[in-house]
């Protein structure tokens, strides 16, 4: 069920990640994403959990930030489809990823939850995440302001 994301997959996982643009704070960012950027996205460092054809979820790491002492330090995104809530399909795409991360020599991956989303930062602590710091009134949507919880799991 999991597997590397390819860019055919694309258009699925653009639909999962653009209605959480549209409706949720799960994500700060307001400009939904094109296919053809998703399917750049899912070349590198991106898995999916494929049902039969339908994508439930996809989750994706990258860098942290620029610069040559942080190159083992990495950053995630994971979301997932309605129908793939509740029945492991976050918690064993996360814990594929941290082994794929791992296994290309990372040492740490960050997680940047919305403080709205207290799902996620549960979600994330049940995985081993520590909570390092809060982040006060970084976020911007819907006409307020969010605070960023940034959660840290050493590989």
């Amino acid at each position: 069920m999991i597997r590397a994301a390819t860019p055919t997959d694309a258009a699925q996982i653009a639909a999962i990640w653009n209605d959480a643009i549209r409706e949720t704070t799960v994500t700060f960012n307001p400009v939904e994403k094109s296919d053809a950027e998703v399917a750049e996205l899912t070349r590198k460092d991106c898995l999916v959990w494929d049902e039969d054809g339908k994508i439930l979820g996809f989750a994706r790491y990258f860098p942290f930030r620029s610069g040559e002492g942080y190159r083992f330090t990495v950053e995630h995104t994971i979301m997932l489809h309605g129908c793939g809530h509740g029945k492991g399909v976050g918690r064993q795409l996360m814990l594929a990823l941290c082994r794929d991360a791992k296994a290309a020599g990372m040492h740490s991956m960050f997680a940047g939850c919305s403080a709205e989303n207290t799902g996620a930062v549960a979600f994330h602590a049940k995985l081993g995440f520590d909570k390092v710091a809060t982040l006060p009134q970084v976020g911007f949507k819907f006409g307020r302001w969010i605070d960023l919880v940034l959660m840290q799991k050493t590989l």
